[in-house]
């Protein structure tokens, strides 16, 4: 069976997504000025990684066609998630960047106060979808509820808090860790466990007990740290043109990063070892059966990637 490069699996995903998100707002809405930052935001370009490891996190486990639709729609929910936090992220009062995937970031475009509601315009629609959609399948509830997790003070918007409270103070490597865990890794979590909470109409308990859950959620802590280590990376390593977005930004924040508490060479040890934690995983997954080819194709991009 033929298997895809990565520029292959970001076309099939972006494919696969994009009628999900064109279908957010409705048309009238779209006249809205807010709404249309949102928009420029939400398509201005990106990888789709997140999305990308739902599909590939159903295709692995052969989950049945029948809840594509579902999966997509969570995707997109995630991606909306995803693109509120970097809106806000960028913002004068958090990292102050100007440049986003390559684009004016969207207070650039559009003016902070409009980039403030259109970050919370995403938030709340997400979570408006969240609900909708457990009022059709009510077994999708707590996917539903760990994707909110996922977005708030115990996933990225704690990690965003203590990013901010870091700063210029001194912390150590499991701190940072921790951080990151949830800054980073909270929506590749959500992104890896919600294709199959949804197939098993799965509960908060059965979820502490179910071994494939319990250890795709691993998994993604893996996947999460190697992701942030490669960024802390590029930061040191690359430049904007390359990223399309800024660099040097954490040392001019004094932030702490894998690079300036290891220093570059150890943070290239990390990043290997990480990486070596991925594979394993998914060598695991493969002796029982599951084709993990395109995400081994995905996990050797996340380690060698330029941007």
């Amino acid at each position: 069976m033929a298997h895809d490069d990565i520029n292959t699996l970001i076309l099939k995903t972006e494919e696969w997504i994009l009628p999900e998100l064109e279908s957010i707002f409705e048309k009238y809405e779209c006249e809205d000025i807010t709404v249309k930052a949102a928009l420029y935001s939400l398509f201005a370009g990106g990888k789709r990684l997140r999305p990308m490891m739902m599909r590939l996190t159903s295709e692995m486990l052969g989950l049945p066609s029948e809840i594509d639709n579902d999966v997509k729609y969570f995707a997109a929910t995630l991606e909306m998630l995803h693109t509120y936090s970097l809106i806000h992220d960028d913002l004068p009062a958090l990292d102050n960047d100007e440049l986003r995937r390559g684009k004016p970031t969207c207070h650039m475009e559009y003016g902070e106060g409009i980039a403030v509601l259109a970050g919370d315009l995403l938030l709340n629609k997400a979570m408006e979808r969240l609900f909708s959609i457990c009022e059709k399948e009510p077994g999708y509830i707590f996917a539903s509820s760990a994707m909110a997790e996922n977005a708030g003070i115990k996933g990225m918007l704690g990690g965003q808090s203590m990013d901010i409270d870091s700063e210029d103070k001194e912390i150590s490597v499991d701190q940072l860790i921790q951080l990151q865990r949830k800054k980073t890794g909270a929506f590749i979590e959500a992104a890896l466990v919600t294709p199959y909470y949804l197939f098993r109409k799965m509960t908060r308990e059965e979820s502490r007990r179910d071994k494939i859950a319990i250890r795709l959620n691993s998994l993604s802590f893996h996947i999460g740290l190697a992701f942030q280590i490669k960024d802390d990376i590029l930061d040191v390593t690359s430049n904007c043109e390359i990223l399309g977005k800024s660099t040097g930004k954490d040392a001019r924040d004094s932030k702490a990063t894998f690079v300036t508490l290891m220093g570059l060479e150890l943070a290239e040890r990390t990043l290997e070892a990480e990486i070596a934690e991925i594979k394993a995983y998914f060598a695991e997954f493969a002796e029982e059966g599951f084709d993990t080819t395109d995400f081994m194709t995905l996990t050797d991009y996340l380690y060698n990637r330029d941007r």
